[in-house]
């Protein structure tokens, strides 16, 4: 199926890039979400990042971006050799469902029997190799038929991920360490994350989906008829330039929205259609401010990690993340585990204990019409 250097036969990458990241308010907006910022200091985006790690699985030639038509330009700027036929731009956002189903259908109609997998355009992830590892035995696995996932060995009870239930190792040759899905679980509290730990029968869910195209959709099709059917009738439009704008136009903006997790993975969990390969790698979403000062901290709670060009920050018995775009000089005494956020026009005070109710304060500007800060 695969030489270990070079790509990975009938292997296709595709990045979803959607989403705006509204933990990660105020740096990340509705115009710069999370994947076109540097969150690691390796001096490039994670959508770049991103890039980089999939390149040598597939062929740049066979990556293909799902973005909005609004960020077209910046992810363009990222990704010069992204080529022109593989830029899927969505008019509005329809969640992972349909940006992922399209890709599948699309590149089903060009390429019978392709293997397509998926990976967020904003996750941080060091260990190339053993990513590679992973990747090369969830293609055997999805080649075989099944819905394929990469599930990630927790390194603690972390209360902001989802949780994959694996079970019995699965008889399929050269992928020796997939495993049946038993369930998938949503973020659990403290508690149940520690038992889930402890058992060693359960992964964090990356969100990383390997299958043949065919397969994906029928397995769409079983749950959201009537979305594969309009994302069948775009991909059949899709490669003329003088179908595909009309159809966007009459169709997307009518495809139900739901995560790939409810409509795919799930059910197929549900009927022993769902394989996962453990990834032996590190593994984050930068899911809120927290994660990035772990990152930057590499695991400890002591530090302060600043970001921001030319950021000016005095700190004296202090610990937690300062981001500074504002210029201005920022003096933090004796506090801990703090999060300081500073943009021109916002600025956003917090712990790290409380960063993922950052999303409400979006939430609450959504309500009182505040969207020129959003």
């Amino acid at each position: 199926m695969t030489a270990s250097h070079g790509p990975i036969d009938r292997f296709y990458s595709v990045i979803p890039a959607g989403g705006i990241g509204s933990r990660l308010w105020p740096l990340s907006r509705a115009d710069a979400p999370k994947f076109l910022h540097d969150l690691t200091g390796s001096g490039q985006t994670l959508l770049r990042d991103t890039w980089d790690r999939l390149a040598p699985l597939s062929g740049e030639q066979r990556i293909m971006v799902v973005t909005g038509r609004a960020h077209r330009a910046a992810v363009e700027r990222q990704l010069p050799e992204l080529a022109d036929p593989n830029v899927v731009l969505e008019s509005e956002p329809r969640d992972s469902s349909a940006a992922i189903g399209l890709a599948a259908a699309i590149l089903q109609k060009r390429e019978p029997g392709v293997i397509v997998g998926s990976f967020a355009a904003d996750h941080v992830i060091t260990g190339s190799t053993a990513f590679r590892a992973a990747v090369a035995e969830a293609v055997v696995v999805a080649d075989a038929g099944y819905i394929a996932t990469i599930g990630i060995r927790p390194s603690e009870p972390a209360v902001g991920f989802g949780y994959i239930h694996s079970g019995a190792r699965l008889d399929v040759a050269g992928a020796p360490s997939a495993l049946a899905v038993n369930s998938f679980v949503e973020k659990p509290d403290l508690a149940t994350a520690k038992r889930y730990v402890q058992s060693g029968d359960y992964l964090w869910n990356a969100g990383m989906f390997i299958a043949r195209a065919d397969r994906l959709l029928e397995e769409l099709g079983r749950t959201e008829p009537e979305l594969l059917d309009g994302l069948l009738r775009l991909a059949e439009a899709w490669d003329d330039p003088a179908t595909r704008g009309p159809a966007v136009d009459r169709i997307w903006p009518a495809l139900k929205k739901v995560a790939i997790d409810y409509s795919v993975a799930e059910p197929a969990a549900a009927a022993g259609r769902l394989a996962v390969v453990p990834g032996l790698f590190a593994w984050d979403d930068v899911g809120d401010f927290a994660s990035i000062a772990k990152l930057h901290s590499g695991g400890g709670k002591r530090d302060l990690a600043i970001l921001g060009e030319g950021a000016r920050v005095l700190a004296d018995s202090s610990s937690g993340i300062v981001v500074s775009q504002g210029g201005r000089t920022i003096a933090l005494i004796g506090v801990e585990d703090i999060v300081v956020v500073d943009t021109p026009d916002a600025l956003l005070v917090t712990t790290s204990a409380n960063a993922q109710k950052v999303k409400s304060v979006v939430d609450a500007l959504k309500l009182s019409g505040r969207g020129d800060v959003l």
